[in-house]
C-alpha cells in the first residue's frame, strides 16, 4: 500500500524534524484528549436521542451534483453535493466546492435545477468540499455560485455555527425533522488529526414498504455510530447506505505534489496510523450487522480498493455514485 507522504518527501521532512517532531508531539496530545471527548460527547448524544415521527416517503430519488466520479458530459471532483427529492419536496445536501472551480455550477444547470424549487440545504460538516470551498471554510460560510442565489428566504441546517450570505443559518443541535420528510441525525462528533474536532450529521429518510435510508457526507464519526444513532430515531430496519464513509486505505482521491491528501486529513486517526484494511472490515460488518441491502457509496473520500470490497463481500445492491445520475431509492 502507497505511503500517505511519498518517499521522495521524507528528506525534507528529516530536515524539518526539529519542528515537526514537537509539532506532532502536541497535535498527538491534542488527539488524544479529542477523541476522548468525542467518544464522551456521542455516548450523552446516543443516551439523550429518542424516537422522530418519521413520515413513510413513497417516492424518494438521489440527483448527485457533485462527485468524484461523473458522467461524460458532467464534471467531476472530489466533493459532495446531492438533491434528495422525496413526495413532500427537495433538499439539497452540501454544495461541493460551490464557486471554486466550477463544477458545481455547470452539473446544475447541466442537470436542470433551480434553487428555488428546494425546500432547504443541509450541510452535513463545515469542510471545505462540502460547504463551498477554500473561501468557504476560511470564513465559516456556506457559499455557493452567486448566479445561483434564491430568491426567497432558504434555510440552511448546518452541525455547528456559520453564515452564509445566501441562506438563513440555523444550527441544528440535535436529531430532527427536516423540510421534505427527512431526518437529521443531529451533530455527532469526531476528533481528526489535522483537522482538529469535527462535527457532521447525516440523514434519515423512512422508505414506505422498505425500511430506513441514510444519507452520509464523509462518514467522519464512524458509520457504527451513525448506525447506532438511526436506530435510536426509528426503529425500522436500514434498508439504504448512501455517501461517503472516508476509507481511503491505498489511495486519496485528491493528491497534492505526491501526497495523499485524505489519508493524512481526514482520518480519525493517528498521521502514524493510516486507515487500513481493519477499518474496512469494521465498517463491512457494521453494515452487514443493519442489513442493509443497497449500498450507494461515494468515491470522494474512499479509494477503489475499498469500494471494491464493499462489492465483493456485503450481499447488497451496491453502485457507486456518478454525477449527472439519479437514483430511485423508493
Amino acid at each position: 500500500m502507497k505511503f500517505p507522504v511519498p518517499p521522495a518527501w521524507w528528506p525534507a521532512l528529516a530536515l524539518l524534524s526539529p519542528v515537526l517532531v514537537p509539532y506532532l508531539l502536541v497535535k498527538s496530545r491534542r488527539f488524544r484528549a479529542g477523541q476522548k471527548r468525542a467518544a464522551e460527547e456521542n455516548r450523552e448524544r446516543l443516551g439523550e436521542a429518542r424516537a422522530l415521527e418519521l413520515p413513510a416517503l413513497e417516492s424518494v430519488e438521489v440527483t448527485v451534483v457533485v462527485e468524484h466520479r461523473a458522467e461524460d458530459d458532467f464534471r467531476s471532483a472530489a466533493g459532495v453535493s446531492y438533491v434528495l427529492a422525496s413526495d413532500r419536496g427537495r433538499l439539497l445536501v452540501d454544495v461541493g466546492f460551490g464557486a471554486q472551480d466550477g463544477t458545481f455550477l455547470e452539473n446544475w444547470q447541466r442537470l436542470g435545477l433551480a434553487m428555488d424549487d428546494l425546500a432547504g440545504l443541509l450541510i452535513t460538516h463545515l469542510h471545505l468540499d462540502h460547504m463551498g470551498g477554500m473561501r468557504a471554510a476560511r470564513t465559516n460560510q456556506v457559499l455557493i455560485p452567486p448566479e445561483l442565489a434564491p430568491s426567497r428566504g432558504l434555510t440552511c441546517f448546518a452541525p455547528e455555527a456559520c453564515s452564509s450570505p445566501f441562506f438563513t443559518v440555523k444550527r441544528v443541535e440535535a436529531p430532527r425533522l427536516l423540510p421534505g420528510g427527512f431526518a437529521t441525525t443531529g451533530p455527532l462528533a469526531r476528533m481528526l488529526f489535522f483537522l482538529g474536532y469535527t462535527y457532521e450529521q447525516a440523514l434519515v429518510a423512512r422508505l414506505s414498504g422498505k425500511g430506513l435510508a441514510v444519507i452520509t457526507g464523509c462518514g467522519h464519526p464512524t458509520i457504527e455510530v451513525i448506525l447506532a444513532l438511526v436506530c435510536k430515531l426509528c426503529p425500522e430496519p436500514v434498508h439504504t447506505i448512501a455517501g461517503g464513509l472516508h476509507l481511503p486505505v491505498t489511495a486519496s482521491p485528491t493528491t497534492t505534489f505526491g501526497i495523499h491528501l485524505q489519508r493524512l486529513l481526514g482520518t480519525g486517526k493517528s498521521w502514524c496510523d493510516p486507515i487500513d484494511d481493519e477499518d474496512v472490515s469494521r465498517t463491512i460488518r457494521s453494515i452487514k450487522d443493519a442489513g442493509a441491502s443497497r449500498l450507494l457509496l461515494s468515491a470522494h473520500d474512499s479509494c477503489n480498493y475499498a469500494l471494491e470490497r464493499f462489492r465483493r463481500e456485503v450481499d447488497a445492491e451496491t453502485d457507486v455514485l456518478v454525477a449527472g445520475r439519479s437514483y430511485k431509492l423508493v
